[in-house]
């Protein structure tokens, strides 16, 4: 089995929209940008006041890898790993699913697509959205 994670009192509400198939993010008072992983504070300029948003889930591969030899026999190889820039400007480690492994996929078009884990967890992943691309 997968190992699955802990929510902490911070990233509870993150993960409570997942279990909704809502990708939340946090969105600074101070400057308005938009952040994740989950902060006490703004990466950005530091402002320690918040709100959580939903982000529409869409965006592009930033970068990526295909994991064949996994760090535990819990992961089926092989697998994608990739960074996603989503249209709300921030970016999320994530895997991509549905996609071939020796697939070209900087600049893909994906949107986000979550899976149900357990009672409690609902992990978000990436699929290929439309054959629109954006190189960097």
């Amino acid at each position: 089995m997968r190992p699955l994670p802990r929510p902490t009192a911070l990233s509870r509400p993150f993960w409570d929209g997942c279990l909704r198939g809502k990708l939340l993010v946090q969105r600074c008072s101070g400057c308005a940008r938009r952040f994740f992983i989950p902060s006490a504070f703004c990466p950005h300029c530091l402002h320690t006041a918040y709100e959580w948003t939903e982000s529409a889930g869409r965006g592009h591969v930033v970068t990526c890898t295909v994991v064949w030899r996994p760090p535990t026999p819990a992961f089926e190889p092989p697998y994608v790993v990739a960074v996603v820039r989503l249209e709300e400007g921030y970016e999320m480690f994530t895997n991509i699913v549905g996609a071939e492994p020796d697939a070209d996929l900087i600049g893909a078009a994906v949107r986000v697509r979550f899976h149900q884990e357990s009672e409690d967890i609902a992990l978000p992943f990436f699929e290929l959205a439309a054959a629109t691309r954006q190189r960097p």
